[in-house]
């Protein structure tokens, strides 16, 4: 299939057919870097399409952006297309991105706008979830969020709720649902079901294949964000990232309770501190689910690190899926903080 594709476009380009494409932009540590698609999850494939050093300096192009615009085919000896002219940078002018302030300058606020989940009452589809979490645990753009759950309690469910109240009634903002180290059949009923980008890295890739997904979606989330975007990343689950994380990072010798390593939380936490209102518009909202009562010591110790660090949580109870009752939130636990 790649190598058709290849053939089609190059006999276009021959045919001296302007042609347009668009992807995420990698940068490399050699200054030069590639627009990954996310058809392929924003993996390196033989459709990515190269974007030189200068245009990188030009535009202050940085990981994450989404650039588009007109590309070349490979010349002799080259193996990939090449963008020859920028059209857009994140869905702007590229002349918008020059003012643009970092991801890292900008003023962090408690959430102020609220995401509405409830929706109107559909009788063929009776699913009460985003009314109830409206009432117990009500979420804001620039909430960090976290969903604790026992196995099989519902909280994929749950997530697939969250992601269709948020597209039917918040069509501004840019939803991405990230699935790391899942089942590929759930991949697929999200992807059918979701009105959104879904990201996903399944539970038969490598540990480092899932760092390389949650490094690309946190990072083009940002950059949405500097351009005073609203975002939204749903992310099941953060404890199989963590996992993901304490197998790629180097050894530092200090290993905690469960086998995890003493540095390896650093950067799952950084990507969930990501989610922020910001002061000067935009917002990141990362909502998470979070494992607990798996009978493994080491996704207890992952939990009570990410404990402290959301501004609401929605608790789910094994009695309650036990006996049928969906959603399974545990009312008295769960809550936001500053939620007026």
């Amino acid at each position: 299939k790649q190598d058709m594709m290849f053939a089609i476009l190059k006999q276009l380009a021959d045919n001296e057919v302007a042609i347009y494409g668009s992807g995420v932009l990698e940068v490399l540590s050699d200054g030069f870097g590639f627009l990954r698609a996310p058809e392929s999850n924003y993996l390196p494939g033989p459709d990515d399409i190269y974007v030189s050093p200068s245009q990188v300096r030009r535009f202050s192009l940085r990981t994450g952006d989404t650039v588009e615009g007109e590309i070349r085919a490979p010349k002799d000896g080259e193996r990939y297309f090449a963008l020859l002219k920028v059209e857009t940078i994140n869905f702007e002018e590229p002349n918008a991105v020059r003012h643009r302030i970092n991801f890292d300058n900008l003023t962090p606020l408690y959430p102020e706008e609220k995401l509405t989940l409830e929706l109107p009452f559909n009788p063929d589809k009776k699913d009460n979830t985003p009314r109830v979490i409206d009432l117990i645990s009500p979420m804001g753009k620039g909430q960090r969020g976290l969903i604790v759950a026992p196995p099989r309690t519902g909280k994929t469910m749950m997530l697939q709720s969250i992601a269709h109240a948020i597209s039917e009634n918040h069509p501004e903002v840019y939803l991405i649902v990230l699935l790391i180290d899942e089942r590929p059949e759930e991949v697929t009923d999200m992807q059918r079901s979701v009105r959104g980008e879904v990201i996903s890295s399944t539970f038969d890739e490598p540990a480092s294949r899932h760092v390389q997904v949650t490094e690309m979606v946190i990072e083009k989330a940002k950059r949405l964000v500097e351009h005073k975007r609203d975002v939204v990343i749903l992310l099941d689950s953060i404890t199989r990232l963590a996992r993901a994380y304490n197998t790629v990072v180097p050894s530092s010798g200090k290993v905690l309770t469960g086998g995890v390593d003493a540095n390896a939380l650093q950067r799952p936490k950084r990507f969930f501190g990501a989610a922020r209102n910001i002061e000067e518009g935009g917002s990141l909202t990362i909502i998470a689910t979070a494992l607990i009562e798996t009978g493994s010591r080491m996704d207890e110790v992952i939990f009570e690190e990410f404990k402290g660090t959301g501004n609401s949580e929605v608790i789910l109870d094994r009695k309650l899926s036990d006996k049928r009752t969906f959603p399974a939130i545990d009312i008295t636990k769960s809550g936001t903080r500053k939620e007026e």
